[in-house]
């Protein structure tokens, strides 16, 4: 039996992998591929950003690469690294679900392996608690299937990943580095925090042990908890389910009591606009809240026929030029209406303290434009890192076999019409996890605000 174990187990990961869907022809592929390019070019607001003699390469060469793939999987992977090229994180190609539930991520039979970048380096942040020795926790990966970790990142993992900003592009491409098929192995190479360099071959299955170390955080939509000096810490971890205000009001009388308040949005990946504005009302003194300025693109199609007959020149002095040209360089724009949102909370009802808002590079979306309306508050100050630096309004569609695509048709801007997409919102003041931050257990943007609050209030008396 044990001889024959290891080909039992070949067999059935063969078996596994054939269970691939392979279920589109040509003729879909190219229609699949054509559908998401001419959705693109019509309603992409970042098209003016885009290389376009690279885009259009781009597309022709993978009319014949979608063709020659295997099965759904490969051909949505293609569809996926053709978007990737546009790097915007509210652009995106989505897995059909018959092959999504083949897709693993961190689960590889014995093993559960969850990665996070630190300092740019693939760090094993949490497995499966039997694991916990074998892998030890701040582990970093050094190679992966004979290629340095770097190297291999660079040519099968970060030309998928469809991104606003490099860090967070870094970021995905490390959690996501040994995602792949059910059965699909890799082999790797890691160093352990004393030094110790070790190979492990690691094959994706399901793994039946749920304990993983460190125990999972739980976090509920909406978090509150004291720390010393009448310090309140309010974590909004989401923005897309209107509950948050609810429970926001719930904990309004005991928040009033605080003396200063760390607002934590570090895990708010966003949602509505509208629901974390709500919440901001009650934090902030002004009538007036000033979010993100919106525009779109315009498409008229004559005026982008004159564009092709005219020249910068022509447009000094002609608005009619202007447009033309515009139109025909996609850069024709609809500005939408702006004013700001009023704040109808009484006075005697708001929470006015010195405030910590931590951000990070999850911070995004609707989380992001709850940062651009807290830009001009006087006593808040944001503690961390970047954040995600993407947000706007996608278009969703529908592709062959079942996956799906969306495409940002919305530009966001600070009202002065400063840029957050593709930078991030900055903080005002930058901290950083270090690896040993994360074996120690530590939060050195959480401790760096209870400091700076601190001072703000001996700085009072």
């Amino acid at each position: 039996m044990k001889k024959l174990l290891p080909l039992f187990l070949i067999l059935v990961a063969l078996a596994t992998k054939a269970q691939v869907p392979n279920t589109l022809s040509p003729a879909d592929k190219v229609y699949g591929l054509s559908k998401f390019w001419q959705e693109v070019n019509y309603n992409f607001v970042y098209l003016d950003k885009v290389d376009r003699t690279k885009w259009e390469n781009d597309y022709r060469d993978a009319i014949t690469k979608v063709q020659n793939t295997k099965n759904d999987y490969e051909y949505y992977r293609e569809l996926q690294k053709l978007c990737a090229t546009l790097n915007d994180g509210h652009t995106n190609i989505y897995f059909p679900k018959s092959i999504d539930s083949l897709v693993y991520k961190s689960l590889f039979g014995k093993y559960k392996i969850f990665l996070s970048n630190i300092d740019n380096k693939a760090i094993i942040t949490r497995t499966n608690l039997s694991a916990k020795d074998e892998l030890p926790i701040g582990s970093e990966i050094i190679e992966v299937n004979g290629q340095p970790t770097s190297e291999y990142l660079k040519q099968h993992v970060l030309p998928y990943i469809a991104s606003s900003t490099d860090y967070v592009l870094m970021d995905w491409a490390i959690e996501n580095m040994l995602r792949g098929l059910v059965g699909e192995k890799y082999d790797i190479k890691y160093r352990t925090p004393k030094g110790k360099v070790k190979s492990l071959t690691l094959t994706h299955a399901k793994t039946a042990e749920q304990e993983v170390y460190p125990a999972l955080e739980k976090r509920e939509l909406l978090d509150l908890k004291w720390y010393p000096n009448g310090t309140a810490y309010l974590a909004l971890n989401a923005f897309h389910d209107p509950k948050i205000n609810e429970m926001f009001m719930q904990k309004l009388p005991e928040l009033r009591k605080a003396k200063a308040i760390i607002v934590d949005l570090r895990y708010n990946g966003g949602g509505s606009t509208t629901i974390g504005r709500e919440i901001l009302n009650y934090l902030s003194p002004d009538t007036l809240l000033y979010g993100s300025k919106n525009s779109t693109r315009q498409h008229l199609a004559s005026f982008k026929a004159w564009g092709v007959f005219t020249e910068p020149k022509d447009t000094v002095g002609s608005e009619f030029a202007a447009r033309s040209l515009n139109a025909y360089q996609d850069r024709l724009m609809y500005e939408f209406d702006y004013n700001p949102a009023q704040n109808k909370v009484k006075p005697s009802e708001k929470v006015i303290v010195p405030t910590a808002i931590l951000i990070g590079h999850k911070t995004a979306s609707a989380a992001e434009d709850f940062l651009i309306y807290a830009d001009n508050q006087k006593h808040m100050i944001k503690i961390g890192e970047n954040t995600n630096g993407s947000t706007g309004q996608p278009f969703m569609f529908d592709l062959p076999g079942g996956g799906g695509a969306r495409i940002c048709t919305k530009k966001d801007t600070y009202p002065d019409g400063r840029e957050f997409v593709g930078y991030g919102v900055k903080p005002d003041i930058e901290v950083k996890m270090t690896l040993q931050d994360y074996i120690q257990k530590k939060d050195p943007v959480l401790e760096r605000a209870l400091k700076h609050l601190k001072g703000q209030k001996l700085a009072a008396k």
